[in-house]
């Protein structure tokens, strides 16, 4: 007859337990924190904010080497070079 006790206090403890773990949430907490490591990371990536105010011009290579410099880096891709054959390093190299 003891034991007939028992399973019901078990059972109420066991319950009390189970709401007792959801009633202890840090949802709230880290949802008033949520991307707030992003946007401090996408602050520290700024290397100078203000650069938009900077009105003087960009010293630099002019737009046709540019031009060319960008065509011969796509047309690298396009037929790249052939590859030596690796075991060969050293052997018969000309110098």
């Amino acid at each position: 007859m003891k034991t007939a006790h028992c399973l019901p206090c078990a059972t109420l403890l066991s319950l009390l337990s189970l709401l007792a773990g959801c009633a202890a949430t840090t949802t709230p907490v880290l949802d008033s924190h949520f991307g707030e490591s992003v946007a401090l990371l996408k602050a520290q990536q700024i290397m100078y904010p203000d650069a938009y105010r900077n009105t003087n011009p960009v010293s630099g290579i002019d737009g046709k080497a540019g031009a060319s410099a960008y065509q011969r880096y796509q047309k690298s891709f396009s037929t790249p070079e052939p590859q030596t054959n690796v075991f060969a390093i050293g052997v018969g190299a000309r110098q």
